[in-house]
């Protein structure tokens, strides 16, 4: 791809996108979104074969893309990222905080490993990587920072306290950020996903996801792509004046 020229129509042309948790489900989505709409993609997940694989993907949509073996719980490995992106780039337009793990059970059984693993990957790791690119941005004068939460983030979740604690932290993240880096040229905004159809519901029964189904108006699962859709408007130019916003992307469950 000719990072020199941007093909008409192509919302994120030539925009340097880091994404975490990029190898499947919604970040691999999102990825290949972003490739289509000519970003040059930066894809971090935590397994090499996983990476190169989604790499591979949005290189077959004709996009620069590079990966990198990230755990956003390590800052050094953040950092090591960031650096490498910003040598061979020289900006960082948008960071797509995807990167995230569910480890459920009740208030009552839940154990204090399952607790900070989720706090770290969740809430820790969006903070790292926000930090490690944003004085990059405020240099700039611009930047987009994009976070999940959830609608657990929104309302709670059975289950959930460590994951919903950490989606609505997020939120309160993403109205700080939004205040601060505002100013700077730099928007900050949230997406909360519904019951998205990803491998993260692998391991529930099916009868749980019927009634997740019964419960959403559209009456279906949403697709990565939905999610992936919304990050890439949020993304772009298209997007200028939303700023602080939380979009909750659920077919109307909530309602």
């Amino acid at each position: 791809m000719n990072t020199t020229t941007s093909s008409l129509g192509q919302r994120l042309a030539n925009k340097v996108s880091i994404i975490t948790g990029a190898a499947q489900g919604i970040g691999l989505a999102t990825a290949l979104k972003f490739a289509h709409e000519g970003a040059i993609v930066v894809l971090c997940d935590v397994k090499q074969a996983a990476v190169d694989a989604a790499v591979a993907q949005c290189q077959a949509a004709d996009a620069q893309a590079v990966g990198f073996v990230v755990d956003v719980t390590q800052r050094e490995m953040v950092d090591a990222m960031v650096k490498s992106v910003l040598a061979k780039f020289g900006r960082i337009d948008v960071l797509v905080n995807n990167a995230g793990i569910t480890q459920d059970a009740r208030l009552q059984k839940m154990t204090i490993e399952q607790f900070d693993r989720v706090i770290d990957v969740n809430l820790r790791g969006v903070f790292h990587c926000a930090q490690a690119v944003t004085d990059t941005m405020v240099a700039q004068g611009s930047g987009v920072i994009l976070n999940a939460s959830s609608v657990v983030g929104i309302y709670g979740n059975f289950g959930q306290t460590n994951y919903a604690a950490t989606k609505f932290g997020v939120i309160g993240f993403t109205k700080t950020w939004s205040r601060e880096l505002g100013p700077k040229g730099i928007r900050v905004n949230a997406v909360a996903p519904g019951f998205i159809a990803t491998p993260i519901l692998d391991s529930m029964p099916e009868k749980v996801i019927e009634d997740m189904v019964h419960r959403v108006p559209l009456k279906r699962l949403g697709r990565a792509e939905d999610i992936a859709n919304v990050y890439a408007f949020l993304a772009s130019d298209e997007a200028a004046y939303v700023n602080g916003a939380v979009l909750e992307v659920s077919g109307g469950m909530t309602v």
